[in-house]
């Protein structure tokens, strides 16, 4: 849940009591979300202040209520007015059938119908994942990858390869000398070199080179 910006969590009858010695060290460090999480004795108790109450289940179990994607879901909460609640039923079992009863609506995750078993860390990532994407969170730092090398210099180490291959017999048979030059160009030009990589390769193959003109 923290990784992902939500903090209010609501346990109803846990299984172990609350709170528990076991949560913190599982937690990795997510004391927030512990220390702040308030105890019920029954779901309803739990969702009683809440506007829409999403169930998370992958069976509709008989009751007709609309179904919508994790993605659909953190859309509508937000354009929603009033409070939210996701229901995660326990590891073993899921919500039971009365839990379900209790949502206006039931959250499914898009998954493979010939093995739609998900356990409860994964189901809420997953819901927890969408509803992040518009929270802002921080993403990955952009890497400055440098400029792209110019032309010049690119020619200029594909020349220098394709004469130590010629030195070396690479290009054999004659025939095929075209071809492998061919796809040696296709492989080169396709790293998007910078120049600082253009040097540093230049510099392999000339220490390269070196190396066999002194055996």
């Amino acid at each position: 849940m923290l990784n992902f910006g939500l903090v209010e969590m609501r346990l109803v009858a846990p299984r172990d009591g609350w709170p528990n010695p076991e949560a913190g060290p599982a937690a990795s460090g997510a004391d927030q979300v512990l220390r702040d999480a308030r105890v019920y004795a029954t779901v309803a108790e739990a969702v009683a202040d809440c506007a829409h109450v999403y169930a998370t289940t992958v069976r509709k179990r008989g009751i007709t209520k609309p179904v919508v994607t994790p993605e659909a879901a953190a859309g509508a909460i937000r354009a929603e007015p009033g409070r939210s609640a996701i229901l995660f039923g326990p590891e073993r079992s899921g919500l039971e059938t009365d839990d379900v009863a209790l949502a206006r609506t039931i959250l499914t995750v898009p998954i493979n119908p010939e093995f739609g078993s998900l356990n409860l860390a994964q189901a809420v990532i997953l819901v927890a994942y969408e509803w992040s994407k518009g929270e802002g969170l921080a993403s990955p730092p952009v890497v400055d990858l440098g400029e792209p090398a110019p032309h010049e210099e690119l020619e200029g180490m594909i020349g220098q390869l394709d004469d130590m291959l010629e030195a070396a017999r690479f290009f054999f048979p004659p025939e095929r000398a075209a071809t492998s030059r061919r796809t040696l160009r296709t492989l080169l030009t396709k790293a998007g070199w910078t120049s600082q990589e253009v040097r540093t390769m230049r510099g392999v193959l000339s220490a390269l080179d070196g190396a066999k003109r002194r055996r």
